[in-house]
């Protein structure tokens, strides 16, 4: 009985400081790169979070939703409200040109234990020798 009740008040005193929890919050979960040109295909993105909990935030993983986004993401333990980042990278090389939206999923240590971030944009065809001497001479006739 005497074990009982010291081990209910040491429950009691450990709820009462409270639990040591991070928790992750991004400036921003889109970033629309915009049309960019099939020859500059490889853009990237940096995302700034905080720690907004009151223990370190550590990210256990971030994957992407596809091969051609690589998600690359601050490694040591972020203390409460201190930052971190989160730069992902599209690489539209060898793909046809068109719209795209992609994810990272983060799996963190925190109250928020998975967040997702998006990319999106749009990868313009490269404008041919052809198509750039017609831009230039106004007296040729536009197709």
């Amino acid at each position: 009985m005497c074990y009982l009740v010291m081990a209910l008040m040491g429950c009691g005193i450990a709820g009462a400081q409270g639990k040591m929890e991070a928790d992750i919050k991004f400036d921003k979960t889109t970033h629309n790169f915009g049309e960019f040109p099939a020859d500059s295909a490889v853009v990237s993105h940096t995302f700034t979070f905080t720690n907004v909990g009151n223990g370190p935030l550590v990210i256990h993983q971030a994957y992407a939703s596809c091969g051609c986004t690589v998600p690359e993401y601050t490694q040591e333990p972020v203390l409460p409200g201190k930052t971190g980042t989160l730069k992902v990278t599209y690489d539209g090389s060898n793909r046809r040109p068109g719209s795209f939206m992609k994810s990272v999923t983060l799996r963190t240590n925190g109250k928020t234990d998975m967040i997702r971030i998006f990319i999106e944009g749009e990868m313009v065809a490269a404008k041919s020798a052809d198509n750039e001497k017609k831009d230039k001479n106004p007296h040729q006739k536009k197709e």
